[in-house]
């Protein structure tokens, strides 16, 4: 076994604990906390935890994943600050509304904590809370590179499937898309929820009362997996235009089968495991990048599927 297949290994034991991730450090090491904002039912964050064991394994840090069960925003603005409270030597942190998170990150800057923003927000916002950087993939410039995309490829019209919509870097996304294909978001945006039955027959209910709609856009597999039920049922899949957010397992299979046209890869590996040996080598010799870093979008399509496909859900 290879030295990079054992440590990919350690790193996939390490997340299969509940609830909390932490990897192997010195009692005396340093300690970070990544907050997100994602619910417990949404697999695409297991590619973050996989981030963090990696990178704390590597640098010999202790990082522990905490996360609202359900998605609450509220909820994820106290773990901030119970995270804050526990005295760590960074937080790594979305920054999916920032109304609502804003003022707890930076009590926990002012508390002394360093901080970095991943994932969601943008560099902006986290200079405005007093992070050191931000590593991640500005959803609205995502969602317009996308829609130019489509344009370009012939779309005029979408149904954007929404699971997240109180998060506004989902509606960002969305409107983005529809920036970029040059039309009123309007009512092509709708609030699916995060049930796979009612994502599956929302779409279906969209499509049928819209049935010149030209593409879809599904921001992720919570919505992307049963979107492709959808499509299977009414018999449109392969025949409409069909972009996500996101990788997974069933939407590579959806792009090597030219169901899915493309998927963006925001590279959420990167964005878990850059800011823990950033704030790592930051603590230990005062180095720190000079420029925020953004880890998307890239466009993943059938082309080149091969590496994507062995690592999708995992590390990809």
């Amino acid at each position: 076994m290879t030295s990079i297949t054992k440590k990919l290994a350690l790193a996939a034991a390490v997340v299969a604990a509940p609830f909390a991730v932490a990897t192997s450090a010195a009692a005396e090491g340093e300690k970070y906390v990544l907050v997100s904002h994602a619910p417990d039912s949404d697999s695409w964050w297991n590619t973050i935890k996989n981030g963090i064991a990696l990178a704390g394994d590597q640098m010999g840090v202790e990082v522990e994943y905490r996360n609202p069960p359900t998605g609450d925003l509220a909820d994820m603005a106290r773990i901030i600050e119970q995270a804050a409270a526990s005295g760590p030597n960074g937080i790594i942190t979305t920054l999916s509304d920032y109304d609502v998170l804003s003022g707890p990150i930076k009590a926990a800057v002012d508390s002394g904590v360093d901080v970095i923003i991943m994932n969601s927000g943008t560099p902006d916002q986290a200079r405005e809370v007093g992070a050191l950087m931000y590593v991640g993939q500005p959803e609205y410039d995502a969602g317009y590179a996308a829609g130019v995309r489509a344009k370009g490829d012939g779309v005029g019209s979408f149904l954007c499937v929404n699971h997240y919509i109180s998060s506004p870097s989902s509606t960002e996304r969305c409107q983005g898309f529809a920036d970029g294909l040059g039309v009123d978001l309007g009512d092509q945006m709708i609030d699916s929820g995060q049930d796979p039955a009612e994502i599956k027959n929302r779409v279906l209910a969209y499509l049928n009362a819209n049935p010149e709609t030209d593409a879809i856009l599904t921001l992720g597999p919570t919505s992307a997996d049963p979107t492709l039920l959808a499509l299977d049922e009414n018999g449109m899949a392969g025949d409409i235009y069909f972009g996500t957010f996101d990788l997974g397992e069933e939407i590579v299979k959806g792009i090597k089968a030219g169901v899915i046209n493309w998927g963006i890869d925001q590279q959420p590996f990167l964005q878990a495991y850059l800011p823990v040996v950033v704030l790592t080598n930051y603590h230990r010799y005062g180095v720190l990048p000079g420029n925020n870093i953004n880890s998307g979008p890239g466009f993943v399509t059938a082309d080149g599927l091969e590496k994507v496909e062995e690592f999708a859900g995992e590390y990809r």
